[in-house]
């Protein structure tokens, strides 16, 4: 017999009856998960993964190398899987010239980046506000904030019935608690997360985003924020000491996997195949993120090599070369800027780059120029074209 993970309540909305789901309480219960043969053998294995990915980006001289490159990269595909265009090259290129091909879309991804910052912050302060149902608020305000869901109540929990799939309530693939449920239903989910657990942090952070889907307390943006959420939990539960995991990679790969499964939790309370499916995932991620890391050093440490060597060298191209890996596309103004410097000098850094064949031109423009790092951002975005 299958485990109940919830229970449905007959409700209306659009004008017609629906069979709304509301579900039980984490941790999951007759029977309880239990980690045993696979799903240890597949726990093991992901955390031995996680660990390889944290050595690798504690090993480079600046912390914020990594963690600017892979921050983005998961915010650019955790927005791709809910229908965004942006491609990480369009957000560095953004935050560089504040110009966009797409920008309605690459304010969606500078958004998810903020939502992430700030609340990584609130959880870094003494007195911040802890990992709870304000906080993702807070979080959804600033990723909605501007945007094409920017009328659908930012920050605010829904009072009113949405559905997942289908063009209306009667025929959609799966409809949330009701309105008048989600508080309790948030509020259960606030609680687990602050308390013990005999279940892994790992494990309980894929079933906490589980949990979260289904509850689908905003009216839009929900799946960012429930990826949104596991980064937040890896990090304070200590799994990772910073956000280098971008796990939508392996849910945008396995996208038809990843909802079947999600699903399944929800009819037959099958947290033992989504638990095997989501660790799965964080091993393929975290192992994706410990190559490119490796790839990223590598390149840096052989261009800083070669280019020290080169005739165009200078101290102030080094320096610059040195701020790449923040900045992967930089402008005159932005490089003066960087360097706190004149504009004849900055614009000799940038043409002893170009010699030394580290940056590149991209606009073929004699005025308004933009440079990019090009082969670190050949490495970084693959992966995240559209």
């Amino acid at each position: 017999m299958p485990r109940s993970t919830g229970t449905y309540r007959t409700t209306a909305a659009g004008g017609e009856k629906i069979s709304a789901f509301i579900p039980h309480p984490l941790p999951p219960k007759n029977p309880p998960l239990a980690l045993a043969d696979e799903l240890a053998q597949l726990h093991s294995d992901a955390l031995s993964a996680i660990r390889v990915l944290d050595i690798a980006g504690a090993m480079v001289p600046s912390a914020h190398w990594f963690l600017y490159g892979f921050v983005r990269k998961e915010a650019v595909i955790s927005s791709q899987i809910e229908g965004t265009q942006a491609t990480l090259i369009d957000v560095v290129a953004y935050e560089a010239t504040h110009k966009a091909d797409r920008p309605s879309d690459v304010e969606e991804v500078c958004n998810y980046v903020d939502a992430l910052a700030f609340a990584r912050a609130e959880l870094a302060k003494p007195k911040g506000l802890p990992l709870c149902t304000r906080l993702l608020c807070e979080a959804h305000k600033r990723l909605m904030a501007g945007t094409r869901g920017a009328d659908k109540n930012p920050g605010a929990v829904r009072t009113s019935q949405n559905w997942i799939g289908g063009s209306r309530p009667g025929n959609a693939r799966f409809v949330p608690p009701p309105p008048d449920a989600v508080p309790k239903a948030l509020s259960d989910l606030e609680g687990w997360i602050n308390r013990t657990d005999p279940l892994p942090p790992l494990v309980r952070a894929g079933m906490a985003h589980v949990q979260f889907e289904t509850i689908h307390p905003f009216l839009d943006g929900n799946g960012r924020i429930g990826r949104l959420l596991v980064a937040l939990l890896l990090e304070q539960w200590g799994v990772l000491t910073s956000p280098l995991l971008y796990l939508s990679l392996a849910f945008k790969k396995h996208r038809t996997e990843y909802y079947r499964h999600l699903g399944a939790v929800r009819t037959a309370g099958d947290w033992e195949g989504w638990t095997a499916f989501y660790l799965r995932c964080v091993r393929e991620s975290a192992e994706d993120g410990a190559r490119t890391a490796r790839r990223l050093f590598e390149l840096l440490d052989r261009d800083r090599r070669d280019f020290a060597n080169h005739q165009a060298a200078t101290v102030t191209a080094i320096r610059l070369l040195d701020l790449l890996p923040d900045h992967p596309v930089v402008t005159l103004p932005r490089v003066m800027d960087l360097l706190k410097t004149t504009k004849p000098t900055a614009g000799k850094a940038i043409d002893s780059l170009c010699k030394g064949k580290i940056l590149v031109e991209t606009t073929g423009k004699q005025r308004d120029r933009i440079y990019i790092y090009d082969a670190y951002l050949k490495i970084l975005a693959e992966d995240t074209a559209i």
